[in-house]
């Protein structure tokens, strides 16, 4: 089963399960600093299919000042991509729209407007600043489940403020927070320290789901090079987990 191993260059085929969604990406063209162009979508699909990932949520950044994306224009790039994707015959493909929502002043106006893009039901994918947490997150937490959804906290592995208070991240589940663990921290390509947070929180079952969180070639590289048997095992369970969002 490990043979795969060998192959340097895809190594993680045959470990994604069949109906395994990437619930976490930036596939859709030409909306926020992910795939530029509609080749460039295509592109990086063929490449993830080749890994034997045929589903995919696609997770534009919604941030206020920055990427003002709201669901009219996802869906719409959503259907202009799905129809290119036919064009050219890549029929055996599933892909859906969620969105990741920057916990900032906006988002508390959208959440009012109750009208987000989940990735399933009511779970919402959201994200930090990579500089510091928001001062009122847990109200934030809070007023999220209280409008009906359940926040899934993206790459938690990456806040570097909470890697010496590692008690937070136990305090954030208490509180109903899910946790998507991104792909890409299990090589290096975020550095050493995420590396092994990523690994702490596998190990002491924080993690409810993974996403790729591709946004151009340079991350499929590294993923690419995940290629520890340890570390596989140790994912395996939480890839099975995404078939949910099929």
């Amino acid at each position: 089963m490990l043979s795969f191993l060998k192959k340097k260059t895809t190594p993680l085929t045959n470990i994604f399960p069949s109906n395994f969604m990437d619930i976490h990406n930036h596939l859709i063209p030409e909306i926020d600093d992910g795939a530029k162009t509609l080749n460039d979508s295509v592109e990086l699909i063929k490449r993830m299919y080749s890994y034997g990932i045929k589903n995919f949520m696609c997770t534009p950044h919604i941030m206020g000042g920055v990427y003002d994306n709201t669901p009219e224009i996802i869906n719409q790039k959503l259907n202009e991509l799905q129809a290119h994707l036919k064009t050219i015959g890549l029929n055996d493909i599933q892909i859906k729209v969620a969105a990741e929502y920057m916990l900032d002043d906006q988002f508390e106006s959208l959440l009012k407007e109750k009208k987000l893009l989940t990735l399933k039901n009511n779970l919402v994918l959201v994200e930090l600043s990579y500089h510091s947490a928001p001062i009122n997150l847990y109200e934030q937490l809070f007023n999220i489940q209280i409008a009906g959804y359940q926040p899934v906290l993206a790459h938690p592995e990456r806040y570097s403020f909470f890697h010496n208070h590692y008690k937070e991240y136990k305090k954030l589940k208490e509180v109903g927070c899910l946790f998507q663990l991104n792909l890409l921290s299990l090589s290096n390509y975020y550095g050493t320290g995420v590396h092994a947070v990523a690994l702490k929180l596998l190990n002491d079952s924080l993690i409810d789901f993974v996403g790729s969180d591709t946004h151009h070639h340079k991350h499929l590289n590294a993923l690419e090079n995940i290629n520890n048997p340890k570390i596989i095992k140790l994912i395996s369970p939480i890839l099975k987990k995404n078939e949910f969002f099929i």
